[in-house]
């Protein structure tokens, strides 16, 4: 029971909330982590001191307990009951302040669950050593695996869980095995995940092994390896991304734009007439000019050798035109005006270019065009580095667009040999620098999801009719925003990282251990370790009566000695002590924990 009240500043205040959740800023994953404590009936209070009209009247419209004082967010907290909450979830994407007030919340309550949300490595391995208990996660690095294996087209997802893998894999019904046929009789023992029906209907989740499959659907199952080698499930799929050859007249064709640049073809101009400077001026000097104190003409070689050295203002003394007739000495003056000018010209581009593709290869640009089957990364952030480095891990060619040349990143990325190149990615042409014909996959992940969704509307137009052979999956904020973008623009990989980062804060707030979250087709998953609360609203329940949209993988039994039982009987019952391994929707997950903590009167700390 909460004494909600409306404050004087505009926003709803507390005043007999206890054991719940405070969530410090709306910012960054904070919204979505306040709605799935609000779907999840966890008694909820937001404080704000950076307050967003959008994000405020969002919150205040599920009935959250909502309070902002300015930049006073100490007071704030004090009065959404610090002194008596469960967990405080510090979500802010200001890191300086986060560090700030999970510092102060640790020394006024040395007791409560505090979570915080902390980018750098460093000062957040100092910090979980200092704000115990709780946890110091990281978006980036837990959202990065996301986009990861869509750009290696996996079709599996790799858990480990008491020691032992399991995986769940994505297979496609064909039409061998015809239609009405239940998932037991293809997949056995398996456990059915999801079904995507292939007439485009609703995602059926973790339905169960008498549901009806048709050729087309698209089934994503979980077992261990060896159940899967059983039922020939193809998981063995390559991950990485295929180095293509390009054709030898595509390549020629390169050459060739490479050789006719615009910068190149001013250097072989000022050659050329050069060239025809000297050639023309051989020949009149071989025909006209006469050595002084002789009649004869110099032979070719000693007239081109008295043309260059004339045209390069070098002259030794040793031929002059000052005795030769008023025309000669005339078109001598001319050669020398021309052929200073040329020659200076031509130093000036010969230089500039050599300039110019020497800033090109230390950006990366030479080595670009040359590539094929690479994935191009746009934005170089906290989520665009953590994925370079997991698909250069992967042995994957990769190549960075960055607008920011003072990017703090930069060096990071340089120092795995990757090309960088600076521009903007909007632009056809630098996509077509980084050769995004040939290229495998496509991630868009600046930190600005307008700029996120023109990109990838550029890439799309640019790709043209290999738009669906190149997967490009961008982020996206808000999850609602990146539904809208896969309906509206039929765009099937955005990727929301507050959908994938949400349910890490609300497990460690709540007490349950999340282990991964993935997406199958466009619904998010987790997978979490949920210990059974002896008392709790779990314990005695059998397994058929949990949450139809919850699988449970396993139980690792207390009064067994530890032992691993999977897969738990319909008739399987939850024991006080035991740690149950959950797989499902984050909603759903988290209702089951809810469930287990109801009779205890408090989630769990």
């Amino acid at each position: 029971g909460s004494l909600v009240t409306e404050s004087h500043q505009g926003g709803v205040q507390s005043e007999g909330l206890r054991d719940h959740v405070i969530v410090a800023s709306l910012k960054g994953v904070g919204l979505r982590v306040v709605e799935l404590l609000h779907l999840s009936s966890v008694p909820v209070a937001v404080v704000d001191d950076d307050p967003n009209e959008r994000r405020a009247g969002i919150v205040k419209k599920w009935g959250v307990p909502y309070l902002n004082q300015g930049s006073n967010l100490r007071d704030c907290l004090l009065r959404a009951g610090l002194d008596r909450a469960s967990a405080v979830i510090c979500a802010d994407t200001d890191e300086l302040a986060t560090l700030e007030i999970a510092l102060w919340i640790r020394e006024k309550r040395p007791d409560v669950r505090l979570v915080v949300q902390m980018e750098n490595s460093s000062v957040a391995d100092a910090l979980r050593g200092v704000i115990e208990p709780g946890a110091v996660l990281n978006s980036a690095v837990l959202t990065a695996p996301s986009f990861v294996e869509v750009c290696l087209h996996q079709n599996h997802h790799s858990l480990q869980l008491e020691g032992r893998r399991f995986d769940v894999v994505q297979s496609l019904v064909d039409g061998d095995h015809g239609d009405g046929v239940t998932f037991r009789q293809l997949f056995g023992a398996l456990a059915p995940v999801a079904i995507t029906p292939g007439d485009g209907s609703d995602m059926a989740l973790c339905p169960g092994r008498d549901h009806l499959i048709k050729s087309g659907d698209m089934v994503a199952v979980l077992g261990t390896p060896e159940e899967l080698d059983e039922s020939s499930l193809n998981m063995t799929s390559d991950v990485r991304s295929k180095i293509r050859k390009i054709p030898f007249l595509t390549r020629l064709n390169r050459r060739f734009s490479d050789v006719t640049s615009e910068s190149t073809r001013g250097v072989f101009t000022a050659l050329m007439a050069i060239g025809v400077l000297i050639v023309i001026s051989t020949v009149v000097v071989r025909l006209a000019y006469r050595a002084p104190g002789s009649a004869e003409h110099l032979n070719v070689l000693s007239s081109l050798y008295f043309v260059v050295e004339t045209v390069a203002t070098v002259g030794f003394g040793d031929f002059s035109f000052a005795r030769q007739e008023a025309w000669l000495q005339v078109f001598a003056i001319f050669l020398i005006i021309i052929g200073v000018t040329l020659t200076t010209v031509t130093f000036v581009l010969f230089t500039n270019l050599l300039v110019g593709r020497r800033i090109d290869q230390s950006l990366g640009r030479r080595q670009v065009p040359r590539m094929a089957g690479h994935v191009i990364v746009i934005g170089l952030g906290s989520i665009g580095v953590d994925v370079v480095d997991r698909l250069v891990a992967e042995g994957t060619q990769v190549v960075v667009v960055e607008r920011d040349d003072t990017n703090r990143y930069l060096s990071r990325v340089r120092a795995l040999d990757v090309p960088v190149v600076i521009a903007d990615a909007t632009q056809r042409q630098t996509l077509s620098m980084v050769n995004l014909a040939h290229a495998s996959a496509v991630i868009v992940l600046t930190s600005d999801d307008f700029t996120n969704i023109e990109t990838a509307l550029a890439v799309r137009d640019t790709l043209g009719d290999h738009w669906q052979d190149v997967p490009v999956v961008f982020r996206v904020l808000d999850r609602n925003l990146a539904q809208t973008m896969e309906r509206s623009f039929g765009f099937r990989y955005v990727r929301s990282t507050a959908a994938l980062a949400a349910p890490w804060f609300v497990g460690a707030a709540l007490g349950l251990d999340v282990i991964a979250t993935f997406f199958i087709d466009r619904q998010p998953f987790l997978v979490g370790r949920l210990p059974i609360a002896p008392g709790g609203g779990l314990q005695g329940l059998a397994m058929q009566d949990l949450s139809a949209q919850t699988r449970v993988i396993g139980i690792r039994r207390d009064s067994g000695g530890g032992t691993f039982e999977h897969p738990p009987r319909r008739g399987t019952r939850f024991e006080g002590g035991d740690q149950a391994y959950l797989l499902g929707p984050d909603e759903e997950i988290l209702r089951v924990l809810r469930q287990d903590q109801r009779d205890l009167g408090a989630p769990a700390t």
